[in-house]
């Protein structure tokens, strides 16, 4: 991928994440540069509804913009830097506000795989409370310390739920991030809605490995149809 494909897919995400309510004025999407793994590409602070490539910011993984007098960057930054340092393997980061990933961040109820394509949520997504690190009431993650801790919590999972908060989805590009971050709302919206029918049937566990063993499903079908949809709205 080129740098010019790789911007041009941060600034799709960014429309394809708002028009979905994925992002509301907030969140933000991040990309590994695939020809130097210790940096990244973000956008500066803004909604992503309005993002462009000129928007887009280089970044080492200490979070700080390789360019000189950058300014108006996100505060919770640090949570790209730090899943990128503990997941080689990550290759995009998302950390939004979907509304329906919040009654499961905040409930014993966990996040778990109601359809095939949401078997990438395993066992159930892993909740992060930032109380663990500190407990000054400050929900948002701009330490070191607390994106560190989130990004343990996070593991080798492909989402994270933050309590009070939202979530952090990681993929192997950002075409599959994108991916993760719609089923996983769109899975949250679909098992809130079955549970008021009475007991509900999860995907088994012999399912969930049958997935994890087959190769990561093509993410440029809905991503087409995500897209071409941004942009007629």
């Amino acid at each position: 991928m080129t740098h010019a494909e790789l911007i041009d897919d941060l600034v799709a995400a960014n429309h394809i994440l708002a028009h979905r309510r994925i992002f509301d004025a907030y969140g933000h999407i991040s990309a590994r540069d695939p020809r130097n793994p210790e940096r990244y590409w973000l956008t500066r602070s803004m909604p992503p509804a309005d993002v462009t490539g000129d928007d887009i910011i280089e970044f080492d993984l200490d979070n700080k913009p390789t360019r000189a007098g950058e300014n108006r960057l996100f505060f919770e930054r640090v949570i790209h830097g730090e899943v990128y340092k503990a997941r080689p393997d990550v290759m995009a980061v998302c950390h939004n506000h979907s509304p329906s990933l919040i009654p499961f961040c905040n409930s014993d109820t966990r996040l778990r795989p109601m359809v095939g394509s949401a078997a990438f949520l395993g066992e159930g997504a892993p909740v992060f409370d930032i109380r663990t690190v500190d407990d000054e009431g400050d929900l948002n993650v701009c330490t070191v310390p607390q994106a560190s801790a989130m990004a343990r919590v996070l593991g080798s999972h492909a989402i994270v739920l933050m309590r009070g908060h939202g979530a952090v989805v990681v993929g192997e590009s950002v075409r599959q991030c994108v991916r993760h971050a719609v089923i996983a709302e769109t899975n949250a919206r679909q098992q809130i809605e079955a549970a008021i029918l009475g007991p509900v049937h999860f995907l088994t566990a012999s399912e969930i490995a049958y997935a994890r063993r087959q190769k990561p499903k093509d993410a440029d079908r809905a991503w087409r149809h995500w897209q071409r949809q941004a942009k007629a709205s």
